[in-house]
Formats: C-alpha cells, sequence, structure tokens
C-alpha cells in the first residue's frame, strides 16, 4: 500500500511550527466580504496569535466581526508545512497591550502601529505534504 502524500501535523508540532515563524496570513471579515493579508506575530503566554496593527480596515473588520482564521506555510525541496488557525480576536488594552512589549513583535514596515490583537485559539489544524513537483527537470541548472 502508498503511503499518502498529505498527512496531518501533531497540534504540538503545529504549535512549534507557529512559535517558530513571525509572519502569515490573516483573514477576516468587513462587511460582506472576506479579506486577507500578511501579518507578522507573536505568541504569547496564552498561546494567542498577538499583531500589531494600525488604525484602518483590517482593525475596523475585527472589531466589526471577531471571527478569523490565520494561516502560516513552511516549504522546502520535499516537503510543505501549513498549519490553520480558526479563533477570534480582540484588542488589547492597559496592562495586557503593554505586557505584549515583552514579545518580539516590532513592524517590518516602518509604520506606527499602535493596537494590539490577540486572536484566541479555538480550533488549530496541520498538514504536511511530500512534494513530487514534476516540473522540476524544467528548471535549468547553474
Amino acid at each position: 500500500m502508498t503511503e499518502s502524500p498529505v498527512a496531518k501535523i501533531a497540534p504540538e508540532e503545529a504549535w512549534e511550527m507557529l512559535r517558530g515563524n513571525e509572519f502569515g496570513r490573516l483573514a477576516f471579515h468587513l462587511a460582506d466580504e472576506v479579506h486577507i493579508t500578511p501579518i507578522n506575530y507573536a505568541i504569547d503566554a496564552q498561546d494567542r496569535i498577538v499583531v500589531r496593527t494600525a488604525e484602518g480596515s483590517k482593525l475596523l473588520g475585527l472589531t466589526m466581526n471577531a471571527d478569523v482564521a490565520f494561516e502560516i506555510d513552511e516549504i522546502d525541496e520535499d516537503e510543505a508545512r501549513s498549519v490553520v488557525v480558526r479563533g477570534r480576536a480582540h484588542t488589547l488594552e492597559g496592562h495586557e497591550a503593554e505586557e505584549v512589549e515583552q514579545l518580539p513583535l516590532r513592524p517590518w514596515v516602518d509604520t506606527v502601529k499602535l493596537n494590539v490583537v490577540a486572536i484566541t485559539v479555538d480550533e488549530l489544524s496541520g498538514r504536511r505534504f511530500s512534494l513530487t513537483r514534476p516540473w522540476r527537470h524544467m528548471i535549468p541548472e547553474d
């Protein structure tokens, strides 16, 4: 029997991937549309995904509808890995927002992002994909 090219990632490994990365994609609702945006993040002591954002459509969307999805990927020559989170976002204020200063979370783009948002994880799933990439023979070698 042939082994499946797709396998589930255990929750512990999915959390390890989340902690080991700092860039992902956040999907959120804004009115009757779904938006997705790249974003840098950190994981806090409560196992929440924490992001900084400026005033704008992302913060408005998260305020209007707290249901979000978040995703990260890793890929190498032979394998791709993906972790998807479903959760609820809320703005951190006061002491909670100040605690974020201890996390490795700084804007990658030189803009002011004063709002701190935490995503509480409701669902976590991960998959590992064995890659065959048959088109690789078409890439010229150096």
